[in-house]
């Protein structure tokens, strides 16, 4: 079985620890590495470009350059482990059997309110863009802001430029105004890359039933998670049953056509077991498969994702 996984912290991991978070090596800290990504057959790795909350305002854009060096020079590099999709043109690389990954921003908060820079990280080949992480920043509310703020003036630039750019909008961190307000008004394709069902596990990162509904009526996508604090309340008790109930209600409210899988590995600390790196894909693969048919189980793993980036990238590299 082939899979896409929506979202990782590896670059992240990478500018904290340099030397212990080698992609290539087997003996590497990181939960995803090219053994492991081999062993389950990832056909497409999305990887984050994430800014901590104590990186001062003045140090967040040479942040974010530092991580797309590392997804360069460490992942895409010529001749690396993986090739670098930018394009529709560029999946057809995936469809020849060579696995692929793809770059991501979680939080503009590296933009330092210039939409210059966001034009950078697209030449730099930055495809999908979330607003926020969980807090505030120039550009809209996160999840965890009490005040449920929306989108600022220049969170609507971002969005206006998005567009222009054929970027993709994640909306797994934002704020419940400002997904509605991304539902209702914006014109990008919309994605949530790593988020459960607030109907099972009421963590405020997970998505009401309406939300979801949303991004089905949106022909969006949403990557069921693998964080043990949005599958269960208790997060120590969270199992693979428990995420299969996740999958099960989002295909109780019609989204078989956008599910699929974001498992946000090396950016948590504690681990559903049996799912603790991505060298255990397998295991969700057999515990999906004795529930549903293979063909949807497929189409999970990677046909709904692959199919929404060759909608949504632009047709070549620009």
């Amino acid at each position: 079985m082939n899979w896409v996984d929506g979202h990782c912290d590896v670059l992240f991991k990478m500018w904290k620890d340099p030397i212990n978070h080698s992609f290539t090596s087997e003996q590497s800290a990181l939960d995803v590495t090219w053994p492991r990504i081999k062993q389950s057959r990832v056909s497409l790795q999305v990887f984050a470009i994430y800014i901590p909350q104590r990186v001062p305002r003045s140090g967040t854009w040479e942040v974010a350059l530092r991580q797309v060096d590392y997804f360069y020079e460490r992942i895409v590099r010529k001749n690396g482990p993986l090739f670098h999709v930018q394009s529709q043109h560029d999946l057809l690389q995936i469809g020849r059997g060579i696995p692929a990954a793809l770059l991501a921003l979680e939080g503009v908060d590296a933009l330092q309110g210039e939409l210059a820079y966001l034009r950078i990280l697209h030449h730099l080949g930055l495809r999908q863009v979330g607003l926020t992480w969980n807090y505030a920043n120039e550009a809209a509310d996160g999840v965890l802001e009490g005040r449920n703020g929306g989108l600022s003036n220049f969170g609507w630039q971002l969005v206006k430029e998005m567009e222009r750019l054929s970027m993709i909008l994640d909306v797994s961190h934002l704020s419940v105004r400002g997904f509605w307000e991304v539902i209702q008004q914006a014109r990008t394709p919309v994605m949530a890359s790593h988020s459960n069902c607030r109907a099972l596990c009421s963590h405020v990162r997970n998505l009401t039933d309406e939300q979801i509904q949303a991004l089905i009526q949106r022909q969006g996508l949403m990557g069921v998670t693998f964080v043990p604090q949005f599958v269960h309340n208790d997060p120590q008790k969270a199992t693979v049953d428990d995420l299969l109930g996740h999958v099960e209600r989002v295909c109780s409210l019609g989204g078989e056509g956008i599910l699929t899988f974001g498992s946000d590995f090396d950016g948590i600390d504690h681990k559903i077991p049996g799912l603790e790196h991505a060298g255990h894909w397998d295991h969700w693969w057999n515990a999906l498969i004795k529930r549903y048919p293979e063909s949807l189980v497929y189409q999970w793993a990677f046909g709904n994702a692959i199919q929404f980036y060759e909608r949504f990238l632009p047709a070549v590299k620009g």
